[in-house]
């Protein structure tokens, strides 16, 4: 699965900024109600210890949503700007068996150099349209390859992956 992490990231800091404000509001809102409920109880000389403002936890549960969105926001600009998807960074080095490219015609090399740069394995298809070559040539370059015991393709469902041996 590809996962573009800037598009993902960005979404995230768009919907933790929407949470955000939607979150304000209802802070302010709350706030207002609690002032005029503590405002009610000290004019009729109630105690403040039985004000129900004062005995929610209603604002302590939005600061902690407060909490998370700030969160989502940090983890969503960490996404944009720094995050690279799992693995990308990391190069795989595998050994391939040592070849003489010199046996082999023009087209032969430029098929297996593409299969090398792609880490030693890839799909016929995208040999397709890497190379430009018909099907049938790049099957027939394919046997060839084979023949000489450079490369094996594995039958994958409708396609065929190449690999280096």
């Amino acid at each position: 699965m590809n996962v573009n992490f800037r598009t993902f990231g960005s979404v995230l800091v768009g919907f933790s900024i929407i949470l955000l404000f939607i979150l304000g509001f209802v802070k302010i809102d709350v706030d207002e109600q609690g002032k005029v409920l503590c405002e009610k109880f000290h004019e009729n000389n109630i105690p403040m210890d039985q004000c129900p403002a004062h005995n929610s936890n209603v604002s302590w549960m939005i600061m902690s949503a407060f909490a998370i969105g700030f969160v989502m926001l940090a983890f969503g600009v960490y996404m944009i700007f720094v995050a690279e998807p799992f693995g990308q960074n990391i190069k795989m080095k595998r050994e391939f068996k040592e070849v003489d490219t010199s046996q082999c015609d023009e087209e032969e090399r430029k098929v297996y150099e593409i299969l090398k740069s792609k880490g030693g394995s890839g799909f016929q298809g995208d040999l397709l349209k890497e190379t430009d070559f018909s099907k049938v040539k790049v099957t027939r370059i394919l046997d060839r390859l084979e023949m000489k015991d450079i490369l094996e393709r594995k039958r994958r469902g409708m396609t065929n992956i190449i690999v280096l041996k």
